[in-house]
């Protein structure tokens, strides 16, 4: 047994609460059940059948107020293994769900048997035509496509809040819409064609000529019956005329019948009735976009009014002036959302009745913008605006910065609002439409009925299309919270229909939350035409039962999630998703809305239960030790959670007595740890890759592999010594060469001065000398230990640098350049927490400078460059994102190479200073799409900002990464 072993029990719940009702039965905790798990693994094979306890529980959630825990999760990697899975699920009479993002709102993505991962091999983007169209597979992001489009001057048409997150086949399936999309920017409206198969297993490819022909052949019996149904409704005068006035404002509850209206052949029928259809009628292999025109010129403006009927009355004036987008926030919107990083702190004290419009106009030249300026101008002047805090304008702005800033908040709707609910209450997002005009009676209708029935909701919204979104907060827990939400949805949806005739769902597609209600908004004869059409294509009922189609009144009532309550860090988490992209070990074990999932099933649990047993087993390897504690979870969330930061914590908790001192200690005598690993990677370079492999091999097995760094033949040698000889007078700034920089040394190919020397020298070259100081040995930025938990080893090194720091800059006087990304986080933002009082004031007048940046600011524009390279491919480090230091990346290599690439997939490369050779993985994994796309073609040049993780990079790509400062080195060394 390794020594050192890590207790599995150390996020073992120290006083969970009382038993919750919807925890996990102990008949679970062995995991998926017999024989359904051996079937699927033999006709899978084990790597795509995910069955342990933690599995079931960390897929059983989404973006919704509801939790079915599923019996299984296949993790599908084409069309044959989803038409496998299709066959025995219809032969053993079982049910299956696909789940791509999770973020839907109301439980589309969840399944109680069968539920089908169709995210982590599913992504891809073929631009067509110039970027007229896009061929796009459904685990893709909309941000994602987006960007493979925007260098063709298109986007997809439907643009949701979610974009960061949701998948195109999610969009699709539900046919969301978004800020701008409408009725006529929909997927229904800028499909070209999609692939998809059937649950029978037939595959469609609406784009061949001969589908037609295919499908009569395959499922004679489908074909005739949707074209009888589609005879039925024309042959209705009365009800044709009803599903055309139905999709005149946004609707996406039930099927659409429409498409029996708009399709001439079965193909086509099938082609329309997929949008929005919920992963009921066949699964979304393949989706052919039409795109439309990128406007990339803006002007934009956050107008607050003194209510919310006054905003929603001047909307049709907007969008007669042509506005692209007009957005409502109410009082409580604005006011949540100064927990979103940027957005003023002040609207914490808008008065209760304020609300605002975000109205943006788009063009594509000055002209145009300049003429809908003037219509905007037009409109303002017949406006009762308010200014009731300083940081309100009401000024239309063309300033990127400021227009970013208005849409993170309003984006940041669901999970701002949602961060801000009462602890342990479960958040419902509903969405509905009524016709544009009506938009101020409605308004003023929803806040009635909220105070009637106790709810002090917020109220957001497409205002432009009469499409309001609104939250309310209940404890599922308790059943009399539970009879007062479900009596306001009884009292809305009436409202909506019998008061508006308005849509049920405007964009969020009908899901477990409006099943129930399907039939009051669209009357037995159509309800009953949707019933028809699910037995028709799924005639097993083998896809999503109970999502779109529910006849139980009280449906929507069962499956509701209960949210106990967890360390403070994660407990605001809504569970949206936002987070999931950009999360390093997203493809090998967890993520982070997963690891509080399963955190909050741990609280759920009778203590000691063989549930909680089975979670924290695994745990401390899906959530811990893989984590890769690059915080990039805390930008993609909009109220800042930073799931790393308590899997840190949970690191530190774990921790013996005996490691935490040997931690300490290492940081006491750094210096000679320094020097005896500087020593170490000489001895290991010189011994040969494959022995110093073998011989950490032996240290993890008898140490532990999370103490003990598996070597890589990436590593490079040690680093030259001494540091370059500076003078500290005449110097610009002080230099601090980074503990790594000062233990490794460059790429094996990499021909020119190391590191240190190259800083020296293009800042000498430049005017701009630095000065290394002489004891910078035995200092360092302490994330070795933060990373790790050590909270006493990072306490002893955080205070010493920063004193050291202070004394080095003459107080803060000059600035203090630092040469890897991450150590300057490190320095910058990290050790703060860590400081004494005193040291936290010294700190407060240091000015800590990326090596990036200051070669960007002080040295580009003093340099002569005299070569560059041909290409050049960039990794931003994900600390630069932290810091917004990476467009000081570009600047840089633009100035180096002719061309500069930023791969799509770039994100954080998980090395995380010595984890990717603890877990490596981790890296292998959190690299995968980006090394892929790297490998796709040959650069000159590979740099990065941070030598570990070019290491990283170098492990993935087989490409040799270097700083970007060698490459500035290299193009502005004068000729011998």
């Amino acid at each position: 047994m390794p020594l050192l072993e890590p207790e599995p029990g150390s996020p073992r719940p120290a006083a969970p609460p009382p038993p919750a009702p919807d925890r996990v039965p102990d008949a679970l905790a062995g995991g998926t059940p017999e024989p359904l798990r051996g079937e699927l693994t033999a006709l899978l094979g084990a790597d795509k059948v995910l069955w342990k306890v933690s599995d079931l529980v960390r897929y059983a959630s989404d973006a919704s107020p509801y939790r079915f825990v599923p019996r299984v999760v296949v993790v599908a990697e084409d069309v044959d293994d989803v038409s496998a899975v299709l066959a025995y699920a219809r032969a053993e009479g079982r049910e299956v769900v696909f789940r791509a993002a999770g973020t839907s709102l109301n439980g589309q993505a969840q399944g109680e048997d069968i539920l089908v991962d169709v995210r982590r091999h599913w992504a891809g983007v073929e631009v067509l035509d110039g970027g007229a169209r896009a061929r796009i597979r459904p685990g893709t992001t909309v941000v994602r496509a987006n960007a493979a489009l925007a260098r063709h001057g298109r986007v997809l048409g439907p643009d949701p809040a979610s974009a960061i997150a949701c998948t195109v086949g999610g969009v699709v399936a539900n046919n969301a819409s978004g800020m701008t999309a409408g009725t006529t920017r929909n997927s229904y409206r800028t499909l070209a064609s999609l692939t998809f198969v059937l649950p029978s297993g037939t595959v469609v490819d609406t784009a061949d000529p001969a589908a037609d022909e295919k499908l009569a052949r395959a499922e004679p019996g489908l074909c005739a019956g949707l074209m009888a149904i589609k005879a039925e409704i024309e042959a209705d005068a009365e009800l044709t005329a009803r599903v055309r006035a139905k999709y005149a404002i946004k609707n996406t509850n039930g099927y659409r019948l429409d498409a029996f209206l708009d399709g001439s052949t079965p193909v086509a029928v099938l082609r329309g009735l997929m949008v929005g259809s919920e992963g009921t009628l066949g699964f979304l292999s393949e989706v052919v976009f039409d795109t439309v025109p990128l406007d990339r010129l803006l002007s934009t403006a956050l107008l607050f009014f003194p209510t919310l009927s006054a905003a929603a009355a001047a909307v049709p004036r907007f969008n007669d002036a042509g506005a692209a987008a007009v957005e409502l926030m109410d009082g409580n919107t604005l006011r949540a959302s100064v927990s979103v990083d940027g957005v003023p702190a002040d609207w914490a004290r808008l008065p209760q009745k304020t609300a605002a419009l975000l109205v943006e106009f788009r063009a594509p030249d000055e002209a145009a913008l300049e003429r809908y300026e003037r219509a905007a101008a037009e409109v303002m002047t017949g406006l009762r605006l308010v200014a009731p805090v300083a940081s309100v304008t009401n000024r239309f702005t063309r300033d990127a910065r400021t227009i970013a800033g208005y849409w993170k908040a309003r984006k940041a709707f669901v999970t701002a609002v949602g961060g801000a609910r009462p602890a342990g209450t479960t958040l419902i997002t509903e969405d509905f439409a009524v016709p544009p005009a009506r938009l101020a009676e409605a308004c003023e209708a929803l806040l009635e009925l909220q105070r009637a029935h106790g709810f002090d909701a917020a109220v957001a919204g497409h205002a432009a299309h009469g499409n309001l979104h609104f939250l309310l907060a209940f404890d599922a827990g308790d059943p009399a919270d539970v009879a007062r939400y479900a009596a306001f949805m009884d009292a809305f949806c009436r409202l909506t229909v019998g008061r508006f005739d308005g849509s049920l769902k405007a964009e969020h597609a009908t899901g477990r939350n409006i099943a129930p209600f399907l039939e009051l908004e669209w009357g037995p004869r159509a309800t009953e035409l949707m019933w028809r059409t699910k037995r028709l294509v799924d005639p097993g009922g083998v896809l999503a039962p109970r999502v779109v189609l529910d006849r139980d009144p009280q449906a929507h009532l069962r499956g509701l999630k209960t949210i106990p309550g967890i360390e403070a860090v994660a407990d605001p988490c809504i569970e949206c998703g936002f987070c999931e992209p950009t999360c390093p070990s997203s493809d090998l074990t967890t993520t982070p809305r997963q690891r509080i999932v399963l955190r909050r099933e741990m609280m759920r649990q009778a203590a000691g239960s063989a549930v909680q047993g089975g979670l924290l087993a695994a745990y401390g390897y899906d959530a811990v030790d893989t984590c890769a504690g690059d915080s990039t979870c805390a930008l993609a969330c909009p109220v800042g959670i930073d799931t790393g930061a308590l899997m840190k914590d949970f690191r530190h908790r774990r921790h013996s007595p005996r490691e935490e001192r040997i931690a300490a200690l290492t940081a006491e005598h750094f210096g000679a740890v320094e020097a005896a690993a500087r020593l170490a990677v000489a001895a290991a370079d010189r011994a040969g890759d494959r022995l110093a492999r073998a011989v950490t091999g032996l240290a993890r097995g008898a140490v532990r592999p999370g103490l003990v760094p598996r070597w890589l033949p990436e590593i490079p040698g040690a680093a030259a010594r001494p540091l370059p000889r500076t003078a500290r007078a005449g110097a610009h700034a002080v230099y601090y060469p980074a503990c790594v920089n000062r233990v490794f040394g460059e790429p094996e190919r990499h021909r020119g001065p190391a590191l240190p020397q190259a800083v020296v020298d293009v800042s000498e070259r430049a005017g701009r000398p630095v000065w290394i100081p002489a004891d910078v040995a035995g200092t360092c930025c302490a994330t070795i230990w933060h990373s790790k938990g050590y909270e006493a080893a990072n306490t002893v090194m955080a205070n010493r640098v920063v004193e050291a720091a202070w004394g080095w800059t003459a107080g803060g006087t000059l600035p203090l350049v630092v040469d890897a990304s991450s150590c300057a986080l490190g320095l910058a933002r990290e050790v703060v927490p860590y400081l004494t009082d005193a040291n936290r004031e010294l700190h407060g007048e240091l000015t800590v400078v990326d090596s990036v940046v200051w070669a960007a600011d002080e040295l580009l524009p003093r340099l002569r460059v005299l070569r560059r390279a041909g290409s050049a491919v960039l990794h931003p480090t994900c600390s630069m994102r932290h810091l917004g230091d990476e467009a000081a990346l570009t600047a840089v290599a633009e100035a180096c190479a002719e061309e500069v690439v930023v791969p799509d997939d770039v994100r954080c490369c998980a090395f995380a200073g010595d984890r990717g050779m603890l877990h490596p993985e981790l890296t292998e994994s959190a690299t995968a799409r980006e090394g892929a796309e790297v490998r796709a073609r040959e650069y000159d040049v590979y740099l990065s900002a941070n030598r570990m993780c070019e290491v990283g990079m170098e492990h993935a790509t087989g490409r040799g990464y270097r700083s970007a400062l060698l490459e500035l080195e290299r193009a502005t060394r004068p000729a011998n």
